[in-house]
């Protein structure tokens, strides 16, 4: 179906619903770069126009990918919710822009209708609204998800604590790991992202991280970001496995690109969960997406990478995770050319994940040789925690000498807290604050205030670890 208006004497035709959804879109180099972004200004406008003037259901008329050559549509129709649809079933676009921002649409309604959604639903919406409304819609947004800590709750965010290392050395990254929890960090998840994918390197950094948790009782989870497929031998091996992790795409082809399909996911899901190592729940999926990684693997089938990465978060939720982070400004400026596009791309994943119910969080970062510097990342830090971002990175020095880009520090962390009145998870709070790196007030203690004997916080040793 062809989308037609004028603007003055200038009409405008969109072939199909994906060419519209394209040409709405804010400006994006990797949309540029696909040749299917906007020619200028005003033909995005026309775009946004006959966008908003969309009922919702056409998006469940007129999937973007077929359902006979895509597994992701396939599971976006199969899993859609048509009771809690009902609440906005009757709305355009833009109507449902307008209810969002209306008290109608408060957090348990949000929280009621998530499954109701489809990605292109949101992803629509989104490309018709300011970042101020992003942000006004998320913070109304809360996703609760639990391991052995409760994420997500009002009022708290949490961090990944990433200390990874360019060789695998346990002992540089076990001094990281230190480094990291004498500054609050790390409730979100101890992350690290191996230089290898090997079984050795992958194996001992897991019981390493096992060895810290279980040894100092820390309520936090830990999580190896090895391939989904090595993580399932770890466990088949007995060695032990907090969090699952696997990146994922909004489209069959660019998962296929990546070595994985939805039932390698299941098989993953189930064996994380039937080692039963959660103590408050059972959330055992970490997933990471980004815009840009459909188009990068050629597998974007013409459809925007904002919506592309809308698509993967239905993958994502139907796995249930107790994470989800939106890489946003990783892949490089042929995807997100800029601080500006940086900034509005990070508000747009974490609005539309919210929307459809997960646990999102945000590596603010950027790589070398982008157009941005550490002010675009201060800025979308803090626009982030005013919209409730359940959780961000935390790296020494926000710079990650391993994957060799610029992220957010320890340090950003205790910022975005103070200046916002948030706290770590209450679990991992009482941690900190029972072993003297936080003061009863939850604040970081000075180093002149922390215990004299700090050796109950040196690292295990024996094993050969």
């Amino acid at each position: 179906m062809a989308y037609q208006c004028a603007i003055g004497v200038q009409r405008y035709q969109f072939n199909d619903l994906k060419t519209l959804m394209a040409k709405a879109t804010p400006l994006r180099s990797g949309d540029c770069l696909a040749g299917i972004a906007a020619e200028d200004a005003q033909e995005r406008i026309a775009a946004q126009m006959l966008l908003a003037d969309l009922p919702l259901t056409t998006f469940l008329n007129d999937p973007l990918i077929p359902y006979e050559q895509d597994e992701v549509t396939r599971l976006i129709i199969d899993q859609h919710d048509t009771s809690a649809f009902s609440i906005v079933a009757h709305l355009t676009v833009g109507d449902f822009r307008d209810w969002l921002l209306s008290d109608h649409a408060d957090t348990l309604t949000l929280q009621q209708l998530a499954k109701g959604l489809t990605p292109e639903m949101v992803a629509a919406v989104s490309k018709i609204m300011r970042i101020q409304d992003l942000i006004n819609v998320s913070a109304k947004c809360n996703v609760v998800t639990r391991f052995r800590n409760t994420l997500g709750l009002s009022g708290h965010l949490s961090t990944r604590l990433q200390p990874n290392h360019p060789t695998d050395d346990p002992a540089g990254i076990a001094a990281s790991v230190l480094d990291g929890l004498l500054y609050g960090s790390g409730d979100a998840v101890i992350g690290i992202n191996p230089a290898s994918d090997n079984d050795y390197a992958v194996t001992t950094l897991m019981k390493m991280l096992d060895d810290v948790i279980q040894h100092y009782q820390i309520p936090t989870q830990f999580c190896v970001l090895s391939h989904v497929t090595t993580q399932i031998d770890a466990i088949n091996k007995g060695v032990p496995v907090d969090l699952i992790f696997q990146s994922i795409a909004g489209t069959e082809a660019a998962n296929t690109s990546f070595g994985i399909n939805l039932a390698l996911l299941s098989e993953a899901l189930d064996a994380g969960r039937s080692l039963n190592r959660g103590t408050l729940g059972n959330h055992v999926m970490y997933f990471e997406t980004g815009q840009g990684s459909a188009l990068s693997a050629n597998a974007h089938h013409g459809v925007d990478q904002q919506t592309c990465e809308a698509r993967a978060y239905a993958v994502a939720r139907h796995f249930e995770p107790l994470l989800v982070n939106t890489v946003v400004g990783f892949i490089g400026p042929e995807y997100l050319y800029d601080g500006k596009q940086i900034i509005r791309a990070g508000l747009e994943d974490h609005f539309c994940g919210k929307l459809l119910g997960l646990p999102m969080g945000c590596d603010i970062c950027y790589t070398n040789h982008a157009e941005a510097d550490q002010d675009d990342m201060d800025m979308l830090l803090t626009l982030l925690g005013v919209a409730g971002i359940n959780f961000i990175m935390g790296i020494p020095g926000s710079d990650d000498i391993m994957l060799n880009y610029q992220t957010t520090s320890f340090h950003d962390a205790l910022y975005v807290r103070q200046v916002l009145n948030k706290k770590p998870a209450p679990e991992f709070e009482r941690w900190l604050q029972q072993q003297g790196i936080f003061n009863a007030q939850g604040q970081l203690n000075t180093a002149s205030e922390l215990p004299g004997d700090f050796a109950r916080l040196s690292l295990p040793k024996g094993n050969g670890r």
